[in-house]
C-alpha cells in the first residue's frame, strides 16, 4: 500500500469538511430560513384574522371607538416583538398604525396598494410599496361588515430580523458540523492507528519478504484480524526461511554424499588404469567401488522415496487390513544375514498369534526394515534385538529396541532430519545415508499415528510406533 493512499483519504477528509460548510451556509440556510418565514407568515395570519374578527369589525359596526381598538392594536403588537399592526381601507389610506398615533387631519396614504397582490397565498415580502426602508414580511385579512370587505388588517415583520434568526440556527449547524469533524478525526486518528499503521507494516514486511528477505522481523500489537494477520505472515516467513534453510543443508549433504563415494571411485579407477595399483590387487579395489556404487544407489532410491513421500497431494496410501506380526516375521526372516554377521539375535515378544491392523502393508513393512536394519548396525556383536507388540486402546504399539550405543540427549530430536547423523554414529555407520529415519518419520505421519524414540547412551535405544487396529479384531473381541 502506497502513502499517497492515505493521503488521499486526507484530501478526501478535507474536502468532506469543506463541502460540508458549503452545504450547510447554502441549503441550511435557505431551509432554515423559509421555514421561519412561512412558520412566521402563518402565526401573523392567525392573529390577523382574530383582530379582523374581533377589534376591527366592532369598529366597522359602531360597536367600539378608534381609540380603543388603537388601544388593543398596540398592546398586541408588544406581545408580537413589536410587529406593526395596520388597518388600512382599499384604496390604501392607512385607518390605525399601531406603532404610532395618527393625528387629527392626517392622512397617510399607500399609493397602489393592492390586496390582490397575495394571490392564493395570505402573505407577501418587500418594502409594501415603498412604506418601509427594509423588506418586511405581511399578511392581509379582510374585515368584512354588513357582507361587504370594508378595509384590511395588515401585520408586518421585519426581514432582516428573520434573517438574523436563520443565522442563529445557522452558527448552531456550524458548530454541530465542526463537533462532527472533530468527531470523525477522532475515529480517523483510531484508523490511523488501528489499521493504517499496522496495514502499512504489514506491507512493507510483504515487500521484503517478496525480495527474498526472510529475515525481516516486525510487530504488530493487536489481537484482532489485523495481528492474527501479522502474525501468520511473521509465520508464514518463518517457515518459508526454514525451508529455505532445509533445502540449503539438503543440496550441501546430497552433494557431499555423492562427490565423497564418486571421488573414491574414480580416484580407485584411475589408479589401476595408470598402473598405482597392481593387477593383482584389482580385485580388492573393484570390490570397494562395487561397495561406493551400492552407497550410490541407495542414496538414490532413498532421496526418490522422500521425494514421492512429500510430492503434492501427500503420501497416496493403500491402506488395507493385514497381520503385523506375520509382516514383522518376514522382516526379521529378511535381517538374518546380516545378524548373523555380528552375532546379532532377534527376539520376538508379539501379542496373540494373528494381529490385524489397517495400514498400508509395503510402507509398514519399510518402516520395519529400515527399524531393525538401524538396530544391526549400532547394536554390539553378541547382543540382541528385540520386536515386541502390544495392544491398547485400539491401537497396536511395535517397539524396536536394541542394545547398541545409543543416542546422545542432545541429538533425540534431530535424528528424524534429513541426512542427520550424530557424532556417534558417523564412525560405525559410514555406508548410512541419514534418510532413513526421515523416510520412516514421514511415513508413520501419512498415517496420522506418532513414533518416538526412547534412548540411553552406551545402554541401547527403542522406537516405539502406533497403527489403528482393524474393525475385524474389534469385531472379534465383541
Amino acid at each position: 500500500m502506497k502513502r499517497t493512499l492515505y493521503l488521499k483519504f486526507l484530501l478526501a477528509y478535507v474536502l468532506f469538511g469543506i463541502f460540508g460548510f458549503i452545504v450547510v451556509a447554502t441549503f441550511v440556510y435557505s431551509m432554515t430560513f423559509d421555514r421561519l418565514r412561512r412558520d412566521k407568515a402563518e402565526n401573523m395570519y392567525q392573529v390577523a384574522t382574530q383582530i379582523a374578527n374581533t377589534y376591527a369589525a366592532d369598529l366597522y359596526n359602531s360597536e367600539t371607538s378608534l381609540e380603543t381598538v388603537y388601544e388593543e392594536l398596540s398592546t398586541l403588537s408588544m406581545y408580537m416583538d413589536r410587529s406593526p399592526i395596520w388597518i388600512i381601507n382599499p384604496s390604501g389610506r392607512l385607518v390605525i398604525d399601531s406603532s404610532r398615533p395618527l393625528g387629527p387631519g392626517e392622512e397617510v396614504v399607500v399609493n397602489g396598494f393592492d390586496p390582490t397582490v397575495t394571490g392564493s397565498s395570505y402573505y407577501t415580502t418587500g418594502d409594501f410599496w415603498n412604506s418601509f426602508n427594509h423588506d418586511v414580511l405581511s399578511v392581509f385579512a379582510p374585515i368584512t361588515a354588513n357582507y361587504k370587505v370594508q378595509a384590511y388588517v395588515v401585520i408586518h415583520a421585519s426581514i432582516p430580523a428573520l434573517q438574523d434568526q436563520a443565522n442563529t440556527f445557522l452558527n448552531i449547524s456550524y458548530l454541530m458540523l465542526i463537533v462532527l469533524f472533530l468527531l470523525s478525526l477522532i475515529i480517523l486518528i483510531f484508523f490511523t492507528e488501528l489499521v493504517y499503521v499496522p496495514l502499512r507494516k504489514i506491507t512493507t514486511a510483504t515487500e521484503q519478504y517478496a525480495a527474498g528477505n526472510m529475515g525481516y522481523e516486525f510487530s504488530v500489537e493487536s489481537e484482532d484480524e489485523m495481528g492474527y494477520l501479522a502474525a501468520s505472515l511473521s509465520y508464514m516467513a518463518g517457515e518459508i526461511a526454514r525451508q529455505e534453510d532445509d533445502q540449503k543443508k539438503f543440496v550441501a549433504n546430497v552433494s557431499h554424499d555423492f562427490r565423497s563415494p564418486l571421488t573414491s571411485i574414480r580416484g580407485y579407477l584411475v589408479a589401476m588404469q595408470d598402473g598405482t595399483i597392481p593387477p593383482e590387487m584389482h580385485e580388492k579395489y573393484l570390490g570397494i567401488v562395487i561397495n561406493e556404487t551400492d552407497r550410490l544407489t541407495k542414496l538414490t532410491n532413498e532421496l526418490l522415496t522422500l521425494q514421492n513421500l512429500n510430492a503434492k497431494g501427500g503420501m497416496l496410501l493403500d491402506k488395507t487390513d493385514f497381520d503385523i506380526n506375520q509382516v514383522i516375521r518376514k522382516v526379521a526372516e529378511s535381517c538374518e544375514g546380516s545378524c548373523r554377521d555380528k552375532h546379532i539375535s532377534i527376539e520376538l515378544v508379539l501379542t496373540d498369534n494373528k494381529m490385524l491392523v489397517n495400514a498400508d502393508v509395503d510402507k509398514i513393512q519399510q518402516v520395519l526394515y529400515n527399524l531393525v536394519d538401524n538396530a544391526i548396525k549400532f547394536s554390539h556383536h553378541d547382543s540382541s534385538i528385540k520386536i515386541e507388540t502390544t495392544e491398547k486402546h485400539s491401537k497396536v504399539f511395535v517397539s524396536v529396541k536394541d542394545s547398541g550405543i545409543g543416542i546422545p540427549k542432545e541429538d533425540q530430536k534431530l535424528i528424524f532430519d534429513r541426512f542427520y547423523k550424530s557424532d556417534s554414529s558417523r564412525g560405525k555407520d559410514k555406508k548410512g545415508t541419514g534418510l532413513g529415519l526421515s523416510i520412516v518419520k514421514e511415513i508413520i505421519k501419512a498415517h496420522e499415528e506418532n513414533i518416538n524414540v526412547i534412548s540411553t547412551q552406551g545402554v541401547g535405544t527403542e522406537f516405539i510406533f502406533s497403527l489403528p487396529k482393524a474393525a475385524a479384531m474389534d469385531a472379534e473381541d465383541e
